[in-house]
């Protein structure tokens, strides 16, 4: 028997949303989390076309100041249009913040390749965290993804086989994040700014991409989360059932 299969049944019964819960079921949930915890598509258009602005416009004309204005205004647009949808805000902030910083910096320095710098910094110190929180046995995805799994920090003591899946998961990230950066930096210390920017835009979707179908494989394997808002609610439930129970003979 697996750590999974023993794990299971703990992960079942004491989530009776769970208990009848079909291997498709699992695997459907785990797609929804993942897709509202990462932003979907939208997400990464949100993240991604601003910088493709950025180095189309300064391949052309060279003009740094324009692709930077461009890029920032284009992502300001799609906050925008977030919030006029009251749609979720925070991967268009974070793209909007992210290219702020890149234009600040390009314009301090009037180097085009600095634009991609703060995004770099960001994947570097993502990636070692990934890979710390891993080896410390608290993996970071499991941090981020447990409150959209409703699970919380139940699958550190509860839950093992999720805890294995959220470290194999976080060390994929971690591995690949990193690798990204073996390419990235070598590249913006010796490569053509132009070269550079459009290695930068083509490597900003596929390594998501593979991050995100590896955390899926790990935790559609996994034993389902444990719901411990339901568990609180029930429990809530239950002891106002028994105040109410104590406090109706008095009232008779």
């Amino acid at each position: 028997m697996t750590s999974h299969d023993k794990t299971a049944p703990e992960g079942r019964g004491a989530d009776p949303e769970n208990r009848d819960e079909s291997p498709e079921d699992s695997r459907a949930v785990t797609e929804a989390a993942l897709f509202e915890a990462f932003g979907g598509v939208r997400g990464l258009v949100e993240t991604t076309v601003p910088g493709l602005v950025f180095i189309g416009i300064y391949t052309v004309n060279k003009d740094i100041h324009l692709a930077a204005i461009a890029a920032l205004v284009l992502s300001g647009v799609l906050a925008l249009s977030r919030l006029v949808q009251r749609a979720t805000l925070k991967h268009a902030f974070s793209g909007v913040f992210g290219v702020a910083f890149g234009v600040l910096f390009a314009m301090m320095t009037g180097n085009a390749k600095d634009f991609y710098l703060p995004g770099m910094l960001y994947t570097l110190g993502l990636a070692v965290a990934y890979l710390a929180t891993a080896a410390a046995g608290v993996p970071l995805l499991g941090l981020v993804l447990g409150p959209v799994f409703k699970e919380n920090m139940s699958w550190r003591t509860r839950n093992p086989g999720r805890k294995e899946a959220y470290t194999k998961a976080s060390y994929a990230w971690g591995s690949i994040l990193m690798a990204k950066c073996l390419i990235l930096f070598p590249l913006y210390f010796w490569g053509d700014p132009t070269e550079f920017g459009w290695v930068s835009v083509a490597l900003k979707v596929p390594p998501f991409l593979l991050a995100v179908y590896l955390t899926w494989v790990f935790l559609a394997k996994a034993p389902p989360p444990i719901n411990v808002i339901a568990e609180m609610e029930a429990e809530e439930q239950r002891e106002a059932e028994a105040r109410a129970a104590r406090e109706a003979p008095q009232a008779d």
